[in-house]
């Protein structure tokens, strides 16, 4: 653990995934949470009346699978779809019937390279090279060909040994700004925790709400607090549980 800010009662909770609760797998199919991850949360949820939420590139339904049976306010596809923490959806509108033609062509690279990895989660195209780091100017490439293929309204997220296409507009900082105008959220100080590029935009955000940002490892970041690692992120997530959970307070 490394510096983190002191706790307060009336945080709520805004938390990347990937290289942030949990470690990196092999591919994405391969996360799992295990029970003491969803046993932090569960005793988070209580500490915090609920207003933890879970902001990720993962389509909801592969957030559902990671964490099942428990189902979390969500925000999926960096923002793109959305569910509060009442349960209800959200969905944006999104250009996806341009999508097809550029996951037929990586579809293909992947056929050619199987160490690569594409995750076609019907918003966005994300292109792993996990397995295949010597890869990475070649996914390059063939990400930034798609790119220009599809024209305007998508752009490119890069990200930890992956590169993204994504419609342009939501990101995980729209994202933690919808929840924010939602209970049970509204009125409390965010606490964003990330490890990748694409968690800056939520960084962003949440220094401009004077909430704490929280980056996960080394490397440049807007954030203003640091933790080590994912081991790191659950211990102190569960040490706020523990500080207010009414059980111990009772």
């Amino acid at each position: 653990m490394l510096k983190v800010p002191v706790f307060d009662r009336n945080w709520c909770f805004f938390l990347d995934i990937d290289g942030t609760l949990i470690e990196f797998a092999e591919r994405p199919d391969d996360v799992l949470a295990d029970a003491g991850i969803k046993a932090t949360l569960r005793r988070l949820l209580g500490a915090t009346a609920g207003a933890v939420a879970l902001v990720s590139g993962r389509s909801l339904g592969d957030i559902d699978r990671v964490f099942a049976p428990m189902r979390f306010a969500a925000a999926g596809q960096h923002g793109f779809e959305r569910r509060d923490g009442g349960g209800n959806p959200h969905f944006h509108s999104a250009p996806i019937n341009r999508l097809q033609n550029a996951a037929e062509k990586l579809e293909r690279l992947v056929a050619q390279n199987p160490d690569l990895v594409l995750e076609n989660k019907g918003v966005s195209l994300a292109l792993h090279y996990r397995l295949a780091p010597h890869l990475a100017a070649l996914v390059d490439g063939a990400m930034r060909e798609r790119l220009a293929e599809l024209g305007n309204g998508f752009e490119l997220q890069p990200g930890t040994l992956l590169m993204e296409i994504k419609p342009m507009g939501k990101n995980k900082g729209t994202a933690i700004a919808e929840f924010m105008e939602e209970p049970p959220f509204r009125g409390r100080t965010p606490v964003f925790i990330g490890d990748d590029l694409t968690d800056e935009y939520g960084f962003a955000f949440v220094n401009g709400r004077r909430g704490h940002s929280v980056k996960v490892g080394s490397g440049a970041s807007a954030a203003r607090w640091r933790l080590a690692d994912a081991p790191a992120v659950r211990a102190w997530l569960a040490a706020f549980a523990e500080h207010y959970s009414p059980q111990v307070r009772a």
